[in-house]
């Protein structure tokens, strides 16, 4: 392809302002993932997901981080340290108005106590909700100033502006998030662009369908998404973000004892294992429609994911058929 996808740093190490061990790269493609036709610099990576709030998760989730729910700073570091994670995620949920109705300046000190925990680059996000979070993401913007984070998101549907501005100030990143559209994503990051964002500070977000919920059209618009990139559309050449952890919404990934063996026929399998595939089977799929940067949260399902990404850009020899693969991992 003529064109190549926007590269987009994330992280800002001690030369560059900030106190990250190092930069992670998106974006950079000079062809759809995986093809031989060019090496792309950049290989997909995870980011592990962590909350400031202790919240719901299935139990197959939970049973990994049951020890530091409740305590941003250490599910952080366990998730560098013993999971391996390249990036994290902090999401500030407690600023719900629903819920803990956190102040914003109040949630920012999870975000500090992240940044002190590890030197990885961040991802902050709100809670979801589209009065508060601008405010929130101001917030944070500034407890993390000169680090370079990832801020999540910048919607149609809140003042985005702000979000922009903090970004700008701060020196961050936007996220662009759009709801499965290839039209609404043209015209956020047309919007950022004209608002001052620099191109080499938003990545894009087009949602995630799970798996056996809509999954087949998510690839549909990603891969399109990603192949007008490469083919000049200068309001979509920008790297691709994806919440795998959507996976978790379908019911298949997270019923247990519960599936009513009558109704469909057949056992699903243990828990244990189906959740975590079905996230895998959610991120191997977007990774193969164009995604840069994948949002996980089950330490076994980033695994596979990791080794998918290490295999299929031939960093991984010697496995000569599918089922040393299967072995192998």
């Amino acid at each position: 392809w003529e064109n190549q996808i926007q590269e987009v740093p994330m992280g800002a190490t001690s030369s560059d302002g900030g106190t990250r061990k190092k930069v992670v790269k998106l974006g950079g493609e000079k062809c759809m993932p995986f093809y031989p036709d060019d090496d792309n610099p950049n290989m997909p990576i995870v980011t592990f997901d962590t909350f400031d709030s202790k919240i719901h998760l299935p139990g197959v989730i939970s049973k990994h981080y049951e020890d530091v729910m409740g305590s941003p700073g250490e599910w952080a570091k366990k998730s560098v340290e013993e999971y391996g994670a390249k990036m994290v995620t902090i999401h500030l949920t407690s600023t719900d108005p629903k819920g803990a109705d956190t102040p914003p300046k109040e949630a920012t000190k999870s975000v500090e106590e992240v940044l002190e925990a590890v030197d990885v680059p961040l991802v902050i996000g709100g809670s979801g909700n589209p009065d508060k979070d601008p405010a929130v993401l101001e917030a944070a913007a500034e407890a993390a100033e000169g680090e370079r984070c990832l801020l999540a998101s910048a919607t149609l549907d809140l003042d985005w502006e702000r979000i922009a501005d903090a970004a700008m100030e701060y020196n961050h990143n936007v996220l662009a998030w759009t709801t499965i559209d290839i039209n609404l994503q043209k015209e956020l990051d047309r919007k950022l662009m004209n608002y001052g964002v620099d191109r080499d500070r938003i990545v894009m977000d087009p949602t995630t369908a799970a798996l056996g919920y809509g999954i087949e059209y998510s690839y549909s618009i990603m891969q399109r998404i990603r192949m007008a990139g490469l083919e000049g559309d200068e309001e979509l050449d920008f790297p691709i973000s994806n919440g795998v952890t959507n996976a978790w919404g379908a019911r298949e990934a997270w019923m247990g004892s519960e599936v009513p063996k009558e109704k469909y026929g057949e056992d699903w399998g243990p828990r244990e294992f189906r959740g975590p595939l079905w996230e895998v089977f959610v991120g191997l799929s977007m990774m193969l429609s164009g995604s840069d940067l994948l949002m996980g949260l089950n330490p076994r399902a980033i695994k596979v994911c990791n080794k998918m990404v290490n295999r299929l850009s031939r960093e991984v020899e010697g496995l000569s058929n599918f089922q040393d693969w299967v072995t192998a991992y």
